[in-house]
């Protein structure tokens, strides 16, 4: 199997608009960097994407964050300059790695990019990674365009080899998504230096770890020396009646509000330059520190002795923007240039719809199926089944983080098993998910003897992000084939037993399996076997049309969630018992249907069928493994 996905060339020299993320890429191969890995997450996805179409450098998707950062590791300590990347909550899962990787140090230039979903577009919480860099004391550097993440990737490289100290370069959505102008240059042809055998640095027994310890410490010191002069930290003078301390996307915001006003730009941003901070702090009337989500250069600001005027006045959710951040600031002031409306809701968008599944998305047969068992607990996962959770099916009842599906349910089923109830729970997990933190759950489950039956939905893909490939599908991010895994197998290899392989669109297969699945005593597995309809696996079908004349208004097919079935009328009527019925009429939207027959399967008076035919036709085929 072979996938193509349009990759081109990079762009050689000049000028070009780039994302963030693409200028991340383009920093690592001007840096010379060799090798670069990560788990797809948005914001962050496409820094491994993008890197992908540079040669001489091996990119790679990992089958998590804490693998990828190992992987890079270790190219670093091999002589070779290395990157991983990853979303916030991926540097949760990296954080072993991280922390002692902050004791051995590098050998070549090591970077750790981490893009923060300050606004939750995407994920399940707002964590802020300027903490971690304080956790593991590690330099942290933060850019506010794509020119300057470019730079900074050089940069981070150049001043991880000085201090023999992996850095941390922090991204926000807004850096990694919005394009600016970025000047292009070379890629240096840099020596390999290959691993050099030295105990006392690479292997981290306590002994060699409470020696390093002291020169960490030490390290940091001599980093905040450097902040003091680092060109990455320049003073903008203008106004001194207002003064602004700012990183990142909150500079930038800070700039717009306040166009008059003297900056302190922090880009070297941990540690902190204290006598920078008090030389600007001296010179201006007013001082304001403006940073997203937690106000941690404030409060060490404050541990200086230092007086801050904006104290508390930002709020500590969402995304800044310069309305925002003149609001909090300036009681809401407006430029005379500016149009006096309020600001727009940032919780509105433009054409708002409820979160849904793709049309004919295999996973909709699932959700279709287990909605109708109100005794079932289902523990959920993050993916795109994480929309179980929603209406019609109602069929997802817990997400935490990757791979916890599993463990959850475990718990839950020990904890009613104590209190001597009965309960059954099932686990709910894609196949990338699994790979990356759900077989040591499954593994656990096994070995303790939980009843739980774990739902893999596999369509072989990193659905949730955009559809990378991962060990499931077959295909490397470079394009080239490998051995996929046989979930199956696996399953069985971890002690599962009870392993069944369904094909989703097949309802009366699914309710079959499941039934099967919970009354089977210890673990069970079942694995789906359709592609995401977004993926080239997929073949999309004659699409299915309503019989107007023979729809009964009943809504069963509604019940399947399929963003295709669009109703067209309502109405009420009352039943022999007294009862009012609403009934509801459909049609289904011939350029959104993929003919996966999953709503002809739930109608009652036939009145679906094949798109310009009297006959019903099945549209599926036979079943993919």
């Amino acid at each position: 199997m072979t996938r193509h996905h349009g990759m081109t060339a990079p762009p050689t020299t000049g000028q070009i608009l780039m994302s963030g993320n693409e200028a991340v890429a383009r920093g690592a191969w001007e840096a010379g960097v060799t090798v670069a890995s990560s788990y797809p997450g948005t914001p962050a996805t496409e820094i491994l994407e993008a890197l992908a179409r540079y040669p001489d450098i091996y990119s790679e998707w990992a089958p998590n964050e804490k693998v990828a950062f190992e992987v890079a590791m270790g190219a670093s300590l091999a002589g070779a300059r290395s990157l991983v990347s990853m979303k916030h909550v991926g540097l949760n899962v990296a954080a072993d790695p991280l922390m002692t990787g902050s004791y051995i140090g590098v050998r070549a230039g090591f970077l750790v990019v981490v893009s923060d979903d300050v606004g939750m577009g995407s994920s399940q919480n707002a964590q802020d990674t300027r903490y971690f860099a304080r956790f593991a004391k590690v330099p942290l550097l933060e850019p506010s365009d794509s020119q300057e993440a470019k730079a900074f990737v050089k940069e981070g490289f150049r001043l991880s080899e000085q201090m023999d100290t992996p850095v941390i370069l922090r991204l926000t959505t807004r850096i990694s998504h919005v394009k600016g102008l970025v000047d292009l240059g070379e890629r240096p042809a840099l020596p390999f230096l290959g691993f050099a055998k030295d105990p006392g640095k690479y292997v981290m027994i306590p002994g060699h770890a409470r020696k390093r310890q002291p020169m960490i410490l030490q390290r940091l010191t001599d980093l905040a020396q450097l902040a003091e002069a680092s060109p990455l930290n320049p003073i903008e003078w203008a106004s001194r009646e207002i003064g602004i301390i700012a990183a990142g996307p909150a500079y930038v915001h800070a700039r717009e509000a306040f166009p008059d006003a003297s900056f302190l730009k922090l880009g070297f941003s941990f540690p902190l330059p204290e006598r920078l901070i008090r030389e600007f702090a001296s010179q201006v009337e007013r001082l304001y520190i403006v940073e997203e989500l937690e106000g941690l250069v404030e409060a060490e600001v404050l541990a200086m002795g230092i007086r801050v005027d904006s104290g508390g006045k930002l709020p500590r959710t969402g995304e800044l923007n310069p309305q925002r951040v003149r609001a909090a600031l300036d009681g809401g002031g407006q430029r005379k240039d500016e149009v006096s409306s309020p600001p727009p809701d940032l919780e509105m968008l433009p054409f708002p719809r409820p979160p849904t599944l793709c049309a004919g998305c295999p996973h909709m047969g699932v959700f279709y199926t287990l909605g109708k068992m109100k005794d079932l607990i289902i523990a959920g996962d993050i993916g795109c089944y994480t929309l179980g959770v929603g209406s019609p099916w109602n069929a997802t009842h817990t997400c935490v983080c990757m791979g916890a599906s599993l463990g959850n349910a475990l718990g839950m089923e020990k904890a009613y098993k104590m209190a001597n109830k009965d309960q059954k729970v099932m686990a709910m997990i894609g196949d990338s998910t699994f790979l990356h933190s759900g077989m040591t759950g499954l593994l656990d489950i096994v070995y303790n003897g939980g009843n739980v039956t774990v739902f893999i939905l596999d369509n072989r893909t990193v659905g949730m992000t955009g559809g990378q490939d991962h060990p499931g599908t077959g295909v490397t991010l470079q394009q080239e084939a490998t051995k996929p895994v046989d979930f199956v197998a696996l399953c069985k290899a971890l002690g599962v037993e009870h392993v069944q392989l369904v094909d989703p669109y097949r309802l009366p297969d699914v309710y079959k399996a499941v039934k099967e699945a919970l009354a089977h005593p210890g673990p069970s597995v079942i694995v789906t076997n359709r592609p995401c309809v977004l993926i080239e696996e997929f073949h999309r079908t004659q699409p299915f049309e309503v019989l107007d004349e023979l729809c009964n208004g009943c809504g069963a097919c509604l019940k399947t969630g399929c963003p295709a079935i669009q109703v067209t009328r309502r109405e009420v009527v009352r039943l022999p018992n007294g009862r009012d019925k609403e009934l509801s009429y459909v049609i289904i939207d011939p350029m959104g249907c993929n003919g996966c027959d999953l709503c002809v399967q739930t109608c009652g008076p036939k009145a679906i069928v094949p798109a310009g035919s009297a006959a019903r036709v099945t549209s599926s085929g036979p079943p993919q493994s």
